[in-house]
């Protein structure tokens, strides 16, 4: 079983090499993105192995056929980056990892949170420059708040956990509400008052037609003025112009983020010695209340052990024909 391994990074090649010889797979690690015009590097390979930000669009999949691949093995839980109708008709089954870590994210979630309200991010820079005052670095406590989360999958759970911890009032939305989360204090109610009451908002739901822009200019105006804004699930959950937009009105108060709708020609690469075209992201760059990190949410030693692991049972199972546990249907 061959696997064409697309848009590698040196953590990605350590910690599938540490594993695969159990499985007697051979994988060709490759640091080109996956798209129409990377796609032939997948000749003479059974499966490829994808990544969240590759284009697997319409054109990059009829190309995977004609070489032959016949699965392609998602090292992430996201899937709209993949045209499903078009794997069906063309006959390439798709299958993901559904959950890695969610404490990963759940956790680098409360970083954003704790970074942007207490502005370490800002005492650091000053103490290595030997300025050890303390003006412009007043906080606000955690505890007590309302904190709004919106969807309660694995992630969402484990950062209610967090929250409750932390002293905070829990108010969730999701289509499916959970038993569990019910038993453990957070309450369910509608997106339009998690929006009017919530004081921190957390977005951990996956990205489809109805959750596409969740936040636009409508929601952000039914907001608290000042309300803190978190982002580590998928870039366009959140309209970028309209939340740039509420930054200059200091309806959002503060906004953390993981991801970002333009993402694919920015993170995962180094840019430092590049002038960013994208005016939006650097615009948003500009303002002292907003935190950007590159998609790192996930990466942790765990849950890079736990990515390879369950990409590679799922490689297994397909090549030994086995029920795909974690197969993603049209």
């Amino acid at each position: 079983m061959r696997i064409a391994f697309f848009s590698t990074k040196k953590y990605d090649q350590d910690s599938f090499s540490s594993l695969v010889k159990d499985y007697g797979f051979q994988i060709d690690f490759l640091e080109a993105k996956l798209d129409h015009q990377s796609a032939m590097l997948a000749q003479g390979h059974d499966v490829v192995c994808a990544f969240v930000n590759d284009q697997i669009d319409s054109k990059t999949l009829e190309i995977l056929s004609k070489e032959g691949v016949k699965l392609i093995a998602l090292r992430c839980a996201g899937y709209n980056q993949v045209d499903l109708e078009k794997a069906k008709e063309l006959g390439i089954r798709i299958v993901r990892v559904p959950a890695y870590s969610p404490e990963a994210v759940a956790e680098h979630t409360f970083a954003l949170i704790l970074t942007l309200s207490r502005k370490t991010h800002k005492a650091y820079n000053r103490v290595r420059e030997s300025n050890f005052s303390l003006e412009g670095l007043t906080g606000f406590n955690i505890f007590q708040k309302t904190v709004g989360v919106i969807g309660t999958g694995a992630i969402g759970r484990a950062f209610c956990k967090i929250a409750l911890g932390f002293g905070c009032k829990v108010l969730a939305f999701d289509v499916m509400e959970n038993a569990e989360m019910k038993k453990i204090g957070v309450q369910y109610c509608s997106l339009d008052k998690l929006f009017a009451h919530s004081q921190i908002i957390s977005l951990h739901c996956p990205l489809t037609p109805d959750t596409h822009h969740i936040i636009n200019k409508k929601a952000m105006e039914k907001m608290k003025d000042g309300t803190m804004l978190i982002n580590t699930s998928r870039g366009a959950l959140i309209d970028t112009k309209a939340v740039i937009s509420a930054l200059k009105k200091g309806k959002v108060g503060f906004l953390g983020i993981d991801v970002y709708e333009q993402e694919e020609d920015l993170f995962f690469q180094n840019l430092s010695e590049q002038i960013l075209k994208d005016d939006q992201i650097s615009r948003l760059m500009t303002f002292p209340n907003v935190l950007i990190t590159g998609h790192q949410a996930f990466l942790t030693k765990e849950a890079l052990h736990q990515i390879a692991f369950t990409t590679l049972e799922n490689i297994a199972a397909f090549a030994s024909d086995s029920e795909l546990v974690n197969e993603v249907k049209a």
